[in-house]
């Protein structure tokens, strides 16, 4: 089991989420935050500092957000484990669900 990032976070990434990880396997990606499912530990420490409330556990993800399981699992499809999201920096791409979705998916981020 893991934690999944969902739509609340697209075009938003606040980063709250990735000062409070322990073990550093909260990815960026070009539009969205990315958590590791095979380098998370399931500590749940992401989930109440995130301040749009975007982290799920993977069994709680809302109906309507359940596709971002896969985005956030097969993001790592030719990544494989980096070992830490530090030393990656932000990775130039994102999972075609998410590029796919429109710029304004999240109003609020073009405040």
């Amino acid at each position: 089991m893991t934690y999944v990032i969902a739509q609340p976070c697209v075009d938003l990434k606040d980063r709250a989420c990735v000062d409070e990880c322990p073990v550093d396997c909260i990815y960026e990606g070009k539009r969205m935050l990315y958590i590791h499912p095979d380098e998370c530990v399931d500590c749940g420490a992401c989930e109440p500092v995130c301040p749009v409330e975007a982290i799920f556990y993977e069994d709680d993800t809302p109906d309507q957000w359940k596709d971002y399981y896969a985005a956030n699992v097969e993001f790592f499809d030719d990544l494989g484990s980096p070992g830490g999201a530090a030393k990656t920096g932000v990775i130039d791409k994102d999972h075609p669900f998410i590029a796919a979705l429109p710029p304004d998916i999240n109003p609020e981020a073009a405040k």
